[in-house]
């Protein structure tokens, strides 16, 4: 039986695993001002920032449909016996329920929620295609995916908030507290839904330090075969900062770099990157003590984090009160 893996493009996967795994991707559409273009094919992030930065608004991104998504599964079912096909988190889009009411005109396409983005639906599509290639039929394949989805690891640390404050994610507060003091917010996914974690402090490169090893010391029991490492963009000193930390905290066997899509970047923004593994290791790369002490540091910095912006939004409160006395 000819089992076909499939995708939205939102999986972020690397061209190469694309091709080496035989995962087809169906594109999200993202409209700039009157102009639709399709992630991956004639859109880049590069693109994103200009637009935003000329037009201080972001992109919309569209929700794949049901007419398309039809489209898409009968075409996979010409060279195919069964198609399983994962998309972004129903909590996010409604990508999801497009793709069930389209899999309802076949008996043979099988549609999974990962609860995930980007690289988190690369994790689960990569262990799908091991399960294929081990000659798993397609329902323990379905059940298996399904069961595994709750040990993805996905988080990201941002550089800036714009992008989430134009997104209606943050508050003008919020978005001047973090510029005036630099601070630079963790997003997490979990249950499907993204939510802020932890923040941070300082140059980008010690930023990414600190979010690595404080990601390893939370989720502490990683499978070692896969670790992406993801971002919209990044600097070198980044790169090499959050390899280190890797480096010295696991030994993954593969650490596979991967550049978020037009559809996450018009969500994050520059420099934004994460870590992203399957936390369902056999053994801790952490021993409890050491595990403490990082949680315990931790807490402390961010507490010292929230009671300076905390000031400063009282700050700010106050000079928009007295501004519009004078006014």
């Amino acid at each position: 039986m000819k089992i076909v893996l499939t995708s939205d493009s939102v999986c972020d996967l690397p061209k190469e695993l694309l091709i080496k795994n035989n995962i087809t991707v169906i594109p999200f559409g993202i409209t700039l001002g009157d102009e639709l273009k399709f992630d991956g094919i004639d859109i880049t992030p590069k693109l994103i920032f200009e637009y935003v930065k000329e037009n201080k608004i972001l992109p919309k991104t569209n929700a794949i449909n049901e007419y398309d998504y039809t489209e898409f599964f009968k075409k996979m079912l010409e060279n195919a016996d069964a198609v399983i096909h994962m998309c972004i988190s129903s909590e996010i889009s409604s990508t999801y329920n497009n793709a069930v009411n389209a899999s309802k005109n076949f008996d043979n396409v099988y549609v999974i929620d990962t609860l995930n983005l980007t690289t988190g639906i690369g994790l689960l599509l990569l262990y799908a295609s091991e399960l294929i290639q081990k000659g798993e039929d397609v329902k323990t394949i379905v059940e298996k995916v399904n069961a595994r989805r709750s040990a993805v690891q996905t988080s990201f640390v941002i550089e800036k908030l714009d992008y989430l404050h134009k997104g209606g994610r943050c508050s003008s507060l919020q978005l001047l507290g973090a510029n005036l003091l630099k601070i630079r917010p963790s997003i997490i996914l979990s249950n499907g839904k993204m939510g802020m974690h932890k923040k941070y402090r300082g140059k980008m490169e010690d930023v990414v330090k600190s979010y690595v090893k404080d990601t390893f010391a939370e989720f502490s029991t990683p499978d070692l075969k896969y670790c992406f490492l993801t971002y919209s963009t990044a600097t070198p000193e980044m790169i090499e900062a959050a390899y280190k930390v890797i480096k010295e905290n696991a030994n993954f066997e593969n650490i596979i770099e991967a550049t978020a899509g037009a559809t996450v970047t018009s969500h994050c923004g520059q420099n934004t990157i994460g870590i992203i593994y399957f936390n369902d290791g056999n053994a801790a790369i952490m021993d409890d003590n050491k595990k403490d002490k990082l949680m315990i540091k931790q807490e402390k910095k961010q507490l010292k984090i929230n009671v300076k912006e905390m000031k400063a939004e009282t700050k700010a409160q106050i000079n928009k009160r007295r501004s519009k006395k004078q006014d």
